[in-house]
């Protein structure tokens, strides 16, 4: 399993994934989930994905057309008119890759291949469009009333995001955000790990404002997850106490 987050702000775009993967807890292992591609001063396009490994992979590769040979490579997400119809076309290769994958293992086969993504960007003259993809290929898109996206498991993080989140807020706020959402699931899923990548992309840049890798002793992050713990156990002692007895209880006894 897997946790992304991608969310639209005034500002721009702010994506985040972990990297791990595992069949049991005997095989863990980290594969980038963050995919990102670009024309200088024209488009800016990331797609994270979440689900079966073989699926994700082979859906980034025929995106990329990575079989065919290096001078005749061609990326058709660099070509295409709008971030709509680059959804359109990466929702197209994800049911078509599940599809061929579920055939491929058979009436009798074990497990169920899926997969879902993300999409974010801009192309120049438009508007920054964040995308959620279904395995079946059907996509919606962000907006005022729904305006970040969570694939993988999603339950844990997402009540502080539905908190927290102010679409006028600052790039480094949103970060802070994330990174409580990412350690809200990460204390409670095994199957959700460090390293994280986390990328921001200014609106009208065509390219990351900031982008890094989160490794396992990183300071701000170890600094974020230890206070956000005290500061819940603060906020949960700071509530009214209850009692067993009501007050008529009380004034009878």
């Amino acid at each position: 399993m897997t946790y992304c987050v991608g969310m639209v702000l005034d500002k721009g775009l702010v994506l985040m994934s972990d990297t791990r993967t595992n069949s049991g807890v005997d095989n863990i292992s980290v594969f980038r989930k963050m995919h990102s591609w670009s024309v200088p001063g024209e488009r800016f396009i990331s797609l994270m994905t979440a689900g079966n490994l073989a699926t994700t992979q082979a859906v980034i590769s025929q995106l990329e057309e990575r079989s065919k040979h290096p001078d005749d490579r061609q990326n058709s997400l660099l070509e295409l008119p709008t971030m709509f119809q680059v959804a359109v076309e990466a929702g197209k290769l994800l049911r078509e890759t599940v599809r061929a994958t579920q055939q491929d293992n058979g009436p009798s086969g074990n497990g169920r291949f899926t997969a879902s993504m993300i999409l974010a960007g801009q192309i120049a003259g438009m508007e920054p469009r964040l995308f959620l993809i279904y395995p079946e290929g059907n996509f919606i898109e962000a907006s005022f009333d729904t305006p970040f996206f969570q694939i993988g498991e999603t339950k844990y993080g997402r009540p502080i995001l539905i908190r927290g989140y102010d679409r006028n807020m600052s790039f480094e706020d949103a970060v802070k955000l994330l990174m409580v959402s990412f350690d809200s699931t990460l204390k409670a899923n095994l199957s959700v790990g460090l390293p994280f990548d986390l990328m921001v992309v200014e609106r009208d840049s065509f390219e990351p404002l900031h982008e890094r890798r989160i490794e396992q002793t990183d300071p701000y992050f170890d600094a974020i997850s230890s206070s956000w713990g005290d500061a819940l156990k603060q906020a949960f002692l700071s509530l009214p106490d209850y009692s067993f007895y009501q007050d008529s209880d009380k004034a009878s006894g």
